[in-house]
């Protein structure tokens, strides 16, 4: 090897380890980025010797398109879980104290003491307390389960208007990419770019994606509607004002198609999208519909009957009454009902009301008196009440509960209907997002920066570093030697 041959390949050399050793100090300064992939600088050889034709990026789509999809799957659940966690929270948390089912039953067991002293003053003061409790309890439910409705139908506005925004970053990303490909362009930051907005996407709807010539890609929500081919599609949705029981909300559009709702406690759910949608018109309608039968149920249980010998007037509100002032009829669900249920106010002692009636009868004048004789120990109409609340009675079936049962019954099978669903949910989040995890960590040990091996190889670096310096010092004394032999 001649002198000029030797210095030329050492100059050679110190410009490659100098370009890897730039890649490995990229490399390393991310290794703590997760949108990030490592790059490697690809060495050919020639008759000039080794030399770097190109930067790498590291990918396996097998397994961004798995954890895209675990993405999508475990937002999905995780977000069900959360809705479902807050309509929990409603009825009193973990023990349900104030569920409808625990309040009825402290009702009831007052009005069995009623019963047993019904010339007990007092007793019928706590027997009408305990009603109003019972009132209020599913007032305020049903006022929480719409307010958690519009909350998720305003999350929802709020991630439509993310996900278009995330769907024009996508759009500049891949442009870029394209045009960077067509030029032979180093297109490894903008990929990393597309991939990051791509797994944001994921999370609010579930996507699948199609890699086309020149790295172009098109993606499509989980049920091929298009979500961006070229140019994003633009997704669409209309927020509601407000939410009352009956009235539904409007639906979410990719491209024009109304995108599905999430099915199912382990929720077919893909994406944060679908779930809320589930919360919204699924589950928060249902444990609506549900709070509305047992305030139907009640107002019937507790029903005046006239009590004349040829009966003439219709059955009145007793106990219970509501905005509507009758006794609904059939067993049909009458949407608002529990919003509007109240306890009678002429059994209200500081409305001016007697509780007294709530033994007696006539709430709604004289025909409706049971107890004609004015007799202090007459129970028979309270013990009437505790009976009924525990006689099977018809419910609606589209509540999703049995169509047959008494109130506590019906109420307590909400209860355990909403623990059902969530505890389900609350297992399917656990493997889901294991499932996440494992993927995500595939992807990473796939394609991550591992700070152990981009050591090592700058280690190697440097030691031919060394070498290449090495040998250029020896050839610079062999030409001090040479032109000092020259004279």
């Amino acid at each position: 090897m001649s002198l000029s041959s030797a210095i030329s390949t050492a100059q050679s050399s110190l410009s490659n380890y100098a370009t890897q050793t730039s890649v490995l100090s990229r490399n390393i300064s991310n290794a703590s980025n997760t949108d990030y992939s490592k790059r490697s600088a690809a060495l050919a050889t020639s008759t000039a010797g080794a030399q770097i034709v190109s930067i790498q990026r590291a990918q396996d789509e097998v397994l961004l398109r798995k954890s895209i999809s675990s993405t999508s799957t475990a937002s999905g659940q995780e977000t069900l879980l959360a809705g479902l966690t807050n309509l929990k929270d409603i009825l009193g948390g973990n023990d349900y104290e104030s569920a409808p089912a625990t309040l009825i039953a402290t009702m009831r067991d007052t009005l069995s003491s009623y019963a047993a002293k019904p010339g007990e003053s007092t007793l019928a003061q706590i027997a009408v307390s305990d009603a109003n409790t019972v009132a209020i309890g599913l007032r305020d439910a049903s006022a929480a389960v719409q307010n958690t409705r519009l909350e998720a139908d305003q999350e929802i506005s709020r991630q439509v208007h993310t996900l278009n925004q995330l769907l024009a970053d996508f759009e500049t990303s891949n442009k870029a990419i394209y045009s960077g490909t067509q030029t032979g362009k180093d297109v490894s930051a903008e990929l990393d770019q597309r991939d990051s907005v791509l797994k944001q996407i994921a999370e609010i709807i579930g996507v699948t994606t199609v890699t086309r010539t020149g790295n172009d890609m098109a993606i499509y929500t989980s049920d091929g509607t298009t979500l961006f081919e070229t140019v994003a599609r633009p997704v669409t949705f209309e927020a509601s004002s407000g939410f009352a029981a009956g009235i539904e909300g409007n639906a979410i559009y990719v491209d024009g198609v109304a995108l599905a709702a999430g099915e199912g406690a382990t929720t077919t759910a893909q994406g944060s999208l679908p779930a809320l949608l589930q919360i919204r018109d699924d589950y928060a309608s249902a444990l609506q519909d549900q709070l509305d039968e047992v305030a139907r149920a009640l107002i019937v249980t507790f029903a005046e009957t006239d009590q004349s010998a040829v009966p003439a007037l219709p059955d009145a509100p007793g106990l219970f009454t509501w905005s509507g002032g009758t006794i609904p009829s059939g067993a049909t669900i009458v949407s608002g009902i529990a919003a509007s249920i109240t306890v009678n106010p002429a059994l209200v002692q500081s409305l001016g009301g007697d509780p007294q009636l709530l033994r007696d009868g006539g709430i709604n004048g004289v025909a409706y008196n049971a107890n004609t004789d004015g007799n202090a120990a007459f129970s028979s109409l309270l013990d009437s009440y505790v009976q009924a609340l525990d006689t099977p009675m018809a419910f609606d079936p589209a509540t999703g509960l049995s169509a047959s049962g008494s109130v506590l019954d019906f109420a307590a099978d909400s209860v355990g209907w909403l623990e059902l669903n969530r505890s389900e949910a609350n297992s399917a989040n656990e493997t889901r997002e294991a499932t996440r995890f494992r993927s995500s960590e595939a992807l990473s040990n796939a394609t991550g920066v591992s700070l152990d091996e981009e050591l090592s190889m700058l280690l190697e670096l440097e030691q031919s570093y060394k070498a290449s310096a090495r040998l250029i010092s020896v050839v610079d004394e062999m030409l001090k030697a040479l032109m000092a032999a020259a004279g």
